[in-house]
């Protein structure tokens, strides 16, 4: 049995054995992490109206009352079944909050895979870029913005979701390939390609290298 599903094999027998509070202790030690993929995958337009311990505590509420069809069924990682409680979880915020705002073409919502609200070219480029802060750096800002944003428009979706997952919600790639449907070495080799194509895109602009690094 791998380290994976022997982790997985003892969180089913937690939650088995000890119903709602086993679920809220699990839930816990991966708060942080969920709340990382809701803050980074909240629409923009929302900050200020929406809480990130909001939707994290409908998620919770949610969870409680499928959990048992997981316990039948863990046919996936428990984080990853509760990462993807959180992101319908924070669909359902998007669609009430937005509505028909959610329906061009650049505010589409969700992916094929993931079932949660994916990262536009505009998020993940904003996020690349936010560590540039010098005066120097700062005027290079919407130069750099736009080379990135074509860098990341050009990528297969997937691609660019491979990015959000390994950089900015720091999954593993085993979790990251769960999340997507793919192998583990299809996801690795993915994300290398991705961060490879971002570099050359970027070669030249201080401070990118240092901090568009592989992630773990």
């Amino acid at each position: 049995m791998t380290t994976d599903s022997a982790e997985r094999a003892d969180q089913v027998g937690r939650l088995r054995d000890g119903g709602e509070q086993a679920l809220a202790d699990l839930f816990s030690e991966y708060r942080d992490r969920l709340k990382r993929m809701v803050r980074f995958r909240l629409d923009r337009r929302l900050f200020g109206r929406v809480d990130a311990s909001d939707v994290l505590q409908e998620a919770y509420l949610d969870a409680v009352k499928r959990v048992h069809h997981y316990v039948e069924n863990p046919s996936m990682p428990f984080f990853v079944w509760l990462r993807l409680i959180t992101g319908q979880t924070l669909i359902d915020v998007h669609r009430h909050h937005l509505g028909a705002q959610m329906r061009g073409a650049d505010q589409e919502v969700s992916m094929e895979r993931g079932g949660v609200p994916h990262a536009s070219s505009m998020c993940l480029a904003a996020q690349f870029v936010g560590h540039l802060t010098s005066p120097s750096q700062a005027a290079m800002r919407a130069e750099t913005l736009a080379r990135l944003q074509t860098a990341l428009d050009d990528m297969d979706p997937m691609d660019r979701e491979i990015l959000a997952l390994r950089h900015f919600e720091e999954l593993g790639n085993n979790e990251a390939a769960e999340v997507l449907g793919l192998q583990k070495a299809a996801a690795s080799n993915r994300y290398v390609r991705a961060l490879r194509r971002l570099k050359e895109a970027l070669a030249g602009v201080p401070g990118f290298t240092e901090a568009g690094g592989e992630g773990g």
